[in-house]
């Protein structure tokens, strides 16, 4: 089995450690960065690009009507509810990300 991964005080502390700021600091730029996010996320665009890290998109998915199926496990026909149109959030790898790892 994997270790845990680590929690956000050992985060923090790691970041404070290797970048010689404070605790603080490295709190309020994380809190930051959370802020630019959810405000991009929020915009027209709907997208934030991490350099190097990542890019987070927001999506729309597509309301979907009621609807008559075949349950797989009895093979009887049931309704499957309609859903309401909703925003979702991915986030894709970009290449320096897909190297750390590989």
């Amino acid at each position: 089995m994997s270790a845990k991964p680590p929690s956000k005080t050992q985060v923090l502390n790691t970041i404070a450690e290797q970048t010689g700021l404070k605790k603080q600091d490295v709190v309020s730029v994380l809190d930051s960065l959370g802020s630019q996010i959810s405000s991009a996320l929020n915009s027209e665009a709907g997208a934030f690009t991490i350099p190097g890290l990542c890019k987070i998109v927001r999506q729309i998915k597509e309301a979907t009507p009621e609807r008559e199926m075949k349950s797989p496990f009895t093979g009887e026909m049931i309704t499957v509810s309609a859903k309401p149109e909703r925003k979702i959030v991915k986030v894709r790898p970009l290449k320096a990300l897909k190297d750390m790892v590989s």
